[in-house]
């Protein structure tokens, strides 16, 4: 009797689909690029009102091909004692945390005020500025590299 035919067996696999790569945590924290916007020196009467208020255009980009969350935080104060001796303590006026979404390279701007009672020089660079990839189910977001500061001089007319 004839033994059978030996045959090679190939064992095949289907090509491994690629994982996306989770972004760096230094990518994450580069998503949302910041500018803001304002004079760099104001002059105003401290006498004839005591609130000078300095309108300030807040500029996101998103940096990223994704749709991404972005949380901006007006409510983040220096709390360095040396911080507020070189600049004096200011409040934002008006809403002071928006949430929004960008798509891939939008550029968004928000109309902010700040509002001074002295005059001096003043770091407007307090806006705390976090971001997520939009389809990314994390609970927190990561905070986006903050700029250099953002000083203004309060001149008294």
């Amino acid at each position: 009797q004839e033994l059978p035919e030996m045959v090679l067996l190939k064992f095949f696999r289907p090509e491994s689909t690629p994982v996306p790569a989770r972004p760096t945590p230094e990518q994450l924290s580069n998503l949302i690029k910041t500018s803001l916007h304002y004079p760099e020196s104001f002059s105003h009467s401290f006498h004839q009102k005591s609130l000078c208020l300095v309108p300030v255009t807040l500029l996101l980009s998103n940096c990223s091909q994704a749709v991404v969350d972005v949380m901006i935080d007006l409510r983040h104060k220096p709390t360095s004692p040396e911080a507020l001796e070189i600049h004096g303590s200011f409040t934002w006026l008006g809403q002071t945390q928006y949430k929004l979404q960008l798509k891939s390279q939008e550029v968004c701007s928000l109309q902010l005020k700040a509002c001074f009672v002295h005059t001096g020089v003043y770091n407007l660079g307090t806006p705390r500025v976090f971001a997520k990839l939009a389809d990314q189910a994390t609970l927190f977001e990561t905070s986006q590299q903050n700029s250099m500061p953002a000083l203004i001089i309060i001149n008294n007319i």
